[in-house]
């Protein structure tokens, strides 16, 4: 045992061999400590399912790496890791799902994953065993594998110990030492020695211990062990090696290994498990079959010679989930060197290859090396790791994996705990709710008399038609939305304007009463965040960002603060904050505070302080549908009394409640960006058409290469596409087509309601070409299996000058 260590490595599974072994790689001679033997928790039970498409092509990228790195782990370090490219095969018993695995291969398409739409004699014809009566289409992947799990972790803990690497079993970290926001020393305990470990570093990657563990090191960590079943069966005559089998729709997978089968489930309600007991080593959980009972009777139907199959084995083992089925990775928020990999959501071996070596890089240059903001952990609020929010939230998320993918479904778990101060009065409107960071958030109204429930579906469904009718209202007239769930960062000090100038491209030495709109970029000029910064005095800032990269955004700006003298702080529920928008906003908003509301007197990017009703608010002038509008803050105290008022006056003037799935089409038709989907960390500000908002004077985080892209020119640019046939709808992920070939995929997708088809964003190389070669070519977008002739502009559709707004 060393005294000291560049970094300390918590758990043996098979992601902390994974962080171990890609770490060693790069020289950095980790240690790693397992509390009892390597792939003790979890990983030793775990199906081994590899499969290659994921949700975004970044993910899509790990996965793929994972199968990779597999395939050549027996050679470097001699132990076979079992990977075999099986191929797997998704099928559809539904017109939903049928929509939905489409979509999908689709989307396998764009992000370059081989993928071929069979017919159900064709799945049978791969998997002569399956019952295909009501099965109405699926899709094969080729190139989709299988790998045996724990000697995937014990290649890749023996690759790290041939690259320097210490790998200890049987030892515990029983605490550690922390000097303000750093680790500085770990402790251990192995049979009846101890010791101390002083440490630069510390990866938490202790599985479904990890929120305990992230806790001794500062930084609880959102995740929860469920129980999750499968079966194997003794074995079959005749059973050869056969592809992987998903069946969503009855909740099942299926997995052929030497001459048995396995049936796995993701059941609609999990069971979630612990305290786990500190004893826990290769153990089992109590078996349930009554719970399994339900997805056991549909397999015999689905596969019939699993009737006279007899089973060998009724397994019940833990995994651990996180809130939103995305695992978590990165450097843990309020801490200056805890990092973690942990939460996999029963993925964790296809995942563990790729999230090693993000990881890894991300620690070696100290920035995320591509967008992983999906898995970031910054991503998740610090009311998330409470226990009983993670229990009840756990009991859907296991479930969600296999089911329907609905666009816009929202979780029905661990509801309510974040509230605008205006909720009960959204609610009394007819306010259906959605969620995000924890904020019940009205995304839309349900008319008077009707149910306000979202009825799912790939097509028109009920809220397709609410978001019309709100969207068209703030087209022609004026609109109110509740946008009090997007995180507020109040920046002050001497040194506040040096952070900001420092952080942000955009000029923000800019006099008081100023909304400056900006973007915060890392050193290849991706986008970090989007935000707009609002002077409020000399040595104050506001900064809006999107609720869901609040925590992301604020870690951001303390890192970057070093020795400044400067404060970051949420206010995020200090105010409620209303967007009235629409070309009536004007005349709405004059006769509620009574003054000035010419051009003038408020110009567009202003903010000032006005009477509401009985009380005061600050008015920001901006816009994100492209309509004339004002962004009201009133303090929450007074948040109740100022809505209100302003529904008062508005009778006078149609005011119409809307919500935020109409602010995301009209946003999408005026062409503004969404922060996560068509502008990451990723995508250079210049090629998202961002440059207006890049001072040329330079001293920000990226800033050369923003002069760089400049000089040699754009590889990529991002197109807004409208479809020439108003009827198919769009979400994202679907196929850019140029001429006939894919060259991309819509980062965004929705309807424009106003313009009359679906829209979307994305990204299309352009390296040598005007814009008018691009927009002289033949665009079109598939959608389900279809191609749709779309048209394709660089500028918005909607009023591309930006007069409406400005007026």
């Amino acid at each position: 045992m060393r005294e000291e260590a560049r970094v300390v490595i918590i758990g043996g599974g098979v992601v902390g061999c994974s962080v171990a072994y890609h770490l060693a790689k790069l020289g950095w001679d980790p240690i790693l400590l397992e509390r009892r033997r390597l792939t003790s928790g979890t990983t030793w039970h775990a199906a081994g399912l590899i499969a290659q498409l994921r949700a975004t092509p970044a993910m899509t990228r790990l996965a793929k790496y994972s199968q990779e790195l597999y395939g050549g782990l027996e050679a470097e370090t001699g132990i076979a890791t079992g990977f075999k490219r099986v191929g797997s095969i998704t099928v559809a018993l539904t017109d939903d799902r049928r929509e939905e695995i489409a979509r999908q291969a689709g989307m396998a398409r764009a992000f370059g994953v081989e993928v071929e739409e069979i017919s159900p004699d064709q799945a049978l014809a791969r998997y002569p065993h399956l019952n295909i009566d009501d099965v109405k289409s699926a899709v094969w992947l080729p190139k989709d594998g299988q790998g045996d799990p724990a000697n995937i972790a014990l290649s890749l803990a023996k690759g790290a110990r041939q690259n320097g690497a210490t790998v200890l079993e049987n030892t515990e970290v029983r605490g550690v030492t922390r000097q303000s926001t750093r680790v500085t020393h770990v402790h251990w305990a192995r049979g009846g020695e101890i010791g101390t470990i002083a440490c630069d570093h510390v990866v938490n990657c202790a599985g479904m211990w990890g929120r305990e563990v992230g806790a001794m090191l500062g930084h609880p960590v959102p995740l929860q062990a469920c129980e999750h079943f499968y079966i194997v069966t003794e074995a079959i005559d005749g059973l050869a090696q056969m592809p992987v089998l998903r069946v969503p729709d009855e909740c099942a997978y299926y997995k052929e290994d030497a001459g048995k089968m396995l049936l796995g489930a993701f059941e609609p309600v999990a069971k979630p498990w612990g305290p786990i007991p500190s004893d826990f080593e290769f153990d089992q959980l109590p078996e349930d079959f009554d719970h399994f009972e339900p997805i056991l009777e549909r397999a015999v139907e689905r596969m019939p010679m699993l009737a006279e199959a007899g089973i060998h084995t009724f397994f019940n083992g833990p995994e651990s989930f996180t809130p939103d089925d995305a695992y978590h990775l990165g450097p843990c928020p309020g801490t200056e060197n805890v990092w973690v990999a942990a939460g996999f959501n029963s993925i964790g071996i296809q995942s563990a290859g790729g999230a090693g070596l993000a990881l890894s890089q991300w620690m070696e240059g100290g920035e995320m090396p591509f967008d992983l903001m999906d898995v970031d952990v910054a991503r998740m609020e610090p009311f998330q790791s409470n226990r009983r929010y993670l229990r009840e939230r756990a009991t859907e998320t296991l479930g969600l994996l296999y089911a329907d993918h609905w666009p816009a479904r929202q979780k029905a778990t661990a509801r309510g705990v974040r509230r605008s101060p205006l909720h009960r009065e959204m609610l009394d409107h007819g306010a259906v709710m959605g969620e995000l960071a924890g904020w019940e958030r009205p995304n839309w109204f349900a008319p008077q008399g009707t149910d306000p429930q979202y009825e799912y579906g790939w097509h028109r469904t009920n809220w397709f038609h609410a978001q019309a009718r709100e969207h068209r209202a703030v087209r022609e007239g004026v609109g109110l939305y509740d946008m009090s769930s997007f995180g507020k960062l109040r920046i002050e000090g001497r040194d506040a304007l040096d952070l900001l100038l420092h952080a942000c491209a955009a000029d923000l030495d800019v006099p008081v009463g100023r909304v400056v709109y900006t973007q915060m970029l890392n050193a290849k000029g991706g986008i970090e965040a989007d935000v707009t910064v609002t002077r409020l005095s000399e040595t104050a800032f506001l900064m809006v960002t999107p609720a869901a990269t609040r925590v992301r955004d604020q870690e951001r700006l303390r890192r970057l603060s070093g020795d400044r003298a400067v404060t970051v702080t949420d206010v995020t529920a200090g105010e409620a904050v209303m967007a009235v928008m629409g070309p009536k906003a004007r005349d709405l908003l004059s006769a509620v505070v009574g003054d000035d509301m010419s051009d003038a007197a408020h110009p567009f990017g202003t903010a000032r302080e006005v009477e509401l009703g009985l009380g005061h608010a600050r008015l920001h002038r901006l816009s994100y549908v492209g309509e004339l509008g004002w962004e009201v803050y009133v303090s929450s105290d007074m948040a109740a009394h100022a809505f209100e008022t302003i529904l008062e006056a508005g009778a006078d003037h149609g005011l119409s409640l809307v919500g935020l799935h109409a602010m995301d089409s009209l946003r999408l038709e005026k062409g503004f960006r969404h922060m996560g989907h068509d502008i990451t960390l990723a995508d250079h500000v210049l090629e998202a058409g961002l440059g207006f908002a890049c001072r040329k004077s330079g001293g920000f985080v990226g800033a050369d290469a923003v002069a760089a892209k400049r000089e040699a020119g754009l590889e990529a640019r991002m197109l807004q596409f409208k479809l020439a046939d108003p009827e198919p709808l769009l979400f994202h992920a679907e196929p850019v087509l140029r001429d006939g070939e894919v060259v991309g995929h819509l980062t965004s997708g929705g309807y424009g309601h106003h313009l009359g088809a679906a829209m979307g964003l994305g990204y299309v190389p352009c390296t040598g070409e005007t814009v008018a070669d691009l927009l002289a070519s033949s665009w079109e977008i598939e959608v389900a299996r279809t191609r749709v002739a779309a048209k394709a502009s660089l500028k918005p559709m909607y009023d591309p000058a930006g007069e409406r707004m400005r007026g």
